[in-house]
């Protein structure tokens, strides 16, 4: 009885640090697609993609033409990414960050969370532009 106790109270252990952890792989937005009226500049696009980051806390920061580094600060976690653009796609790749477990794959899960969020909110405003 006590080896089996034993062998659960493990086995328990084992799932909540597994569990506890939250990492995954590191998520990287590629040549993600979409339509804007011919005529729309690339000033604009630059535009509906610094404001959908400003609307979620990102830093935007153009780095050259088609190319943004944004950066998000909350509490002690850091993360930045490197935004590239044409006028059909953008691509949204990660960086740097800070106190986030970055182990050359993996990251803590709430990074994938507001990349999904950046890339959500970068798909309505270029709709809406």
């Amino acid at each position: 009885m006590k080896k089996i106790s034993y062998i659960a109270v493990l086995f328990v252990v084992s799932v909540l640090a597994v569990t506890g952890c939250r990492s995954g792989m590191v998520l990287n937005i590629k040549d993600a697609s979409f339509t804007t009226a011919s005529k729309q500049s690339d000033a604009n696009i630059k535009k509906a993609i610094i404001k959908a980051g400003g609307m979620l806390g990102w830093q935007m920061k153009a780095v050259a033409p088609g190319h943004l580094t944004a950066t998000l600060v909350l509490r002690k976690h850091v993360a930045v990414v490197d935004i590239t653009y044409t006028k059909s796609t953008y691509s949204i790749k990660y960086k740097d960050s800070t106190n986030l477990n970055y182990d050359g794959e993996t990251i803590h899960s709430n990074y994938n969370s507001w990349i999904t969020n950046l890339d959500r909110r970068i798909k309505v405003e270029l709709v809406n532009m």
